[in-house]
């Protein structure tokens, strides 16, 4: 699995919109960009790509922007990604949802290929055990930690 920057910045913005989750709350595009740095357009692209997929709804007009579809705690870091940026295995051989055969003469007999599949299981056990609210939980831990490192006087 390798997160691309599409993957990292739909998590980021899936982040802002998590901290600001409410029932009836929406974030302009604009506020999502300049919070986290990310290019106005590819933002854009990510979170009509997470629209697609249900992880986000829109509203249009002078109050619309963009809101999670569904609670923080229901939308787990796995399905974000495997959307966004495909399979999480290290090599295809090993993947369940984007499995490709591989060029060894006999998987079954394969020394790399069993490594690469503790390596997927152990990364899909992780992904799929995070949601968004976890996500967010640690954020404001480490945003308050590195808050009080940085607060000081002379």
């Amino acid at each position: 699995m390798k997160l691309t920057v599409r993957g990292e910045y739909a998590l980021r913005a899936l982040v802002v919109l998590g901290l600001s989750y409410s029932a009836d709350a929406v974030l302009r595009i604009q506020a999502i960009s300049e919070q986290q740095n990310i290019p106005k357009r590819f933002l854009e692209q990510i979170l009509n790509d997470l629209k697609s997929a249900g992880v986000v709804t829109s509203r249009r007009g002078v109050t619309g922007g963009y809101r999670l579809a569904r609670p923080p705690h229901e939308v787990t870091l796995a399905t974000v990604i495997r959307h966004m940026d495909g399979a999480l295995a290290p090599v295809s051989c090993v993947s369940e949802r984007f499995y490709e055969k591989c060029s060894c003469p006999d998987e079954a007999k394969c020394g790399i290929r069993s490594v690469m599949k503790e390596v997927r299981e152990a990364v899909v056990k992780i992904l799929e055990n995070v949601t968004l609210a976890q996500l967010c939980e640690r954020v404001k831990l480490l945003q308050g930690v590195q808050a009080n490192i940085l607060d000081y006087a002379i």
